[in-house]
């Protein structure tokens, strides 16, 4: 029997009532989408729309509903209008079939769209391969029908049961060369480094394409099409088929929050019309975004999107989304200079009860299509019941990212002391989730490593990174800022609440932000790749941070339960928690050492399978892991050297 969230959060049952009006309107709404389907028979668009191969040959289909009159142009016309290549109108949508032999494996295609008033040249909405022509930047549709179908061979794969550690990647700029890494770079010699750091998780992201490079893939312009500038559609198959013959899940972001408002290559006004889409008048633009929002509650565009979450499970096999700008789909504010500290804020007129329905099927396509798929919202408003299932009063989530846990280290890096940290504060910050939710956590994301901000490793060494790096360094800040680097990502990772995410290098300190070529830096991808040649060299403490990050990776997988027996001691800066059978315990002290330390233990013995203090971590090897420690009246007393951190098993 599943619990109720109401049931599962006391505070929720004066908003009872509420909660019971939003699933009507959820339910009702839901109904009216679907129009009697269920919501994965219902998200099967890209089946019927889109160019297909026949058995006699092509049909392109397309809802424009605006439109007066649609002509397909590309290398086959001369990208001129032919009569022969005019759509035959059928209600609201489009239909052109060709004989097999008008379009070839590779043709450039366009629409050629008039309404009332205009016309002007169209990308398909569900185009599935767009390239970008290299002098004028504007992307063309391209036939993608090769001779051969791509070969599977991840018929048995299935995902770990273990929590996700994900590994958040960019395929653009995972190589060390200055240039625009392709899917089959990322195959061949990055998924093998996440393997080996122990991850079973690949995020990628920017995978949909999208005109501006420097937009990280969050301007998508086409929802059905792999992003050309990193290979085909087949080499990123490629790429998930190796992953999973690795045994690793592959997750893509999924951005339906909002829209690039690009018109030759977008959806904007792809009939003529601002509204095809999108809502009316002002409702229809993202200012603080410079783009353009859905409108969830017309069945056409949910079923485009709804489709859209289908398609990339079918044609791809990938294993789940993270769905980008939750929060801005759920509040008609989308959650700007807003706090959420009342319950109030979850249920008064702000919300989009259309884009809550809406998210609410999506979830239900992902997991009806693909049961061991799972879904992570990036929501920051912690609305109740996001990550819960429908069937208990929620949305269906897996999971919710803890947007909270970076900024709280962000503020206790920038405004206080290090013998001012309120650890307290920390470990509630790092645990903090609803009660009826699990979280995935994490210490820095992608967000964290962008230029303007700073990553973990750059606030704690600044400048000193890049002259006192070398093992043989003896180094003041560089020694603090690597104890701090491994104790901040191990309280955030296993105090976790559900899984733990890292970004692409920050595992090791990588010490340059990304910076996307743009007019500002001279069009450079200096800072847009990964300087992997640092982790790989044991001659740098890179290498002794990557080593740490796969030693925590290990013990993550044997961390279960909640958060209990908790210990903070703020004088001596001493924090400890038991996870399961880990006992994880930390000394903050800038300057302390203790000896004969006695902390509360839910076991009787313990041995340590993980020290921070360790020199293969880049620690001074103070403490020696070889021993043994039996509990006495509910207490083991620990030898605790200033800034370091254990992982202890009990036995």
């Amino acid at each position: 029997m599943v619990k109720k969230i109401t049931t599962i959060d006391p505070w929720l049952e004066p908003y009872t009532d509420k909660l019971k009006a939003r699933n009507w309107h959820v339910i009702e709404n839901s109904r009216r989408i679907l129009g009697g389907k269920s919501a994965s028979e219902f998200a099967l668009g890209h089946l019927y729309f889109g160019l297909h191969r026949t058995e006699t040959g092509w049909v392109l289909r397309e809802w424009l509903p605006n439109a007066t009159k649609v002509v397909l142009v590309g290398d086959f016309s001369e990208w001129q209008d032919d009569e022969q290549y005019e759509f035959v109108r059928d209600e609201d949508n489009w239909i052109l079939e060709l004989p097999a032999k008008t379009l070839r494996h590779r043709d450039n295609y366009k629409l050629h769209v008039y309404w009332d008033g205009g016309d002007d040249y169209r990308l398909p909405a569900y185009v599935r391969y767009a390239v970008q022509d290299p002098d004028t930047k504007i992307f063309t549709a391209q036939v993608w029908a090769p001779k051969h179908e791509f070969a599977w061979t991840d018929q048995g794969f299935r995902p770990s049961v273990d929590v996700p550690l994900i590994y958040e990647a960019h395929v653009g700029m995972s190589s060390e060369d200055e240039t625009v890494a392709s899917y089959n770079y990322f195959t061949r010699h990055v998924l093998a480094r996440i393997k080996k750091a122990g991850y079973n998780t690949v995020q990628l992201m920017a995978i949909a394409e999208h005109p501006y490079y420097g937009s990280f893939g969050y301007h998508v312009s086409n929802y059905f099409a792999p992003s050309s500038r990193f290979g085909t559609p087949d080499d990123f198959r490629a790429l998930i088929n190796t992953a999973h013959g690795m045994g690793l899940r592959v997750i893509i972001d999924i951005v339906h929050s909002h829209s690039v408002k690009n018109e030759t290559e977008g959806l904007s006004r792809q009939d003529g019309t601002y509204n095809q889409y999108f809502h009316e008048g002002e409702r229809g633009h993202h200012v603080q975004w410079d783009s353009r929002t859905f409108d969830y509650g017309k069945p056409e565009v949910a079923h485009f999107l709804l489709s859209n979450c289908r398609y990339w499970l079918d044609e791809f096999h990938v294993d789940g989304y993270r769905f980008d700008g939750v929060t801005s789909m759920l509040y008609h504010s989308h959650g700007l200079e807003k706090a959420f500290t009342s319950y109030e804020d979850y249920f008064g007129g702000d919300v989009d009860l259309d884009a809550l329905t809406y998210l609410t099927l999506a979830n239900a396509v992902v997991h009806s299509a693909k049961p061991e798929a799972i879904t992570i919202a990036e929501d920051m408003s912690a609305m109740p019941g996001l990550a819960a299932p429908v069937e208990a009063g929620g949305v269906g989530f897996d999971y919710r990212l803890s947007m909270g846990v970076p900024d709280i280290w962000i503020k206790t890096l920038k405004h206080k002391k290090d013998e001012d940290w309120d650890l307290a504060e920390l470990l509630y910050e790092v645990t903090s989730r609803r009660p009826e939710e699990q979280v995935i956590s994490y210490a820095e994301s992608h967000d964290q490593a962008l230029v303007g901000d700073k990553t973990l490793i750059f606030r704690l060494a600044d400048k000193e990174i890049y002259d006192h790096m070398l093992v043989a360094d003896d180094n003041i800040v560089i020694d603090r800022a690597t104890s701090l680097h491994k104790m901040i990502r191990l309280l955030t990772a296993t105090a976790h609440g559900g899984g733990y995410l890292n970004f692409m290098g920050n595992e090791f300190g990588h010490p340059e932000w990304i910076d996307f070529p743009r007019e500002g830096n001279d069009w450079s991808y200096k800072y847009a790749c990964r300087q992997w040649n640092l982790v790989d060299d044991k001659k740098l403490k890179y290498s002794q941070l990557g080593a740490f990050d796969k030693a925590m990776i290990t013990q993550l997988r044997g961390i279960s339960g909640d958060v209990e027996y908790s210990y903070v001691h703020q004088d001596d800066h001493v924090l400890s928690y038991a996870r399961g059978d880990k006992l994880i315990v930390y000394n903050f002290s800038p300057t302390d050492s203790y000896t004969e330390y006695a902390l509360p233990v839910p076991a009787v013995k313990y041995h340590i399978t993980l020290s921070s203090d360790e020199a293969a971590f880049g620690g001074h090897d103070r403490i020696d892991t070889r021993l043994e420690y039996e509990a006495a009246d509910g207490y083991i007393k620990l030898y605790l050297p200033a800034r370091t951190a254990l992982v202890l098993t009990a036995k």
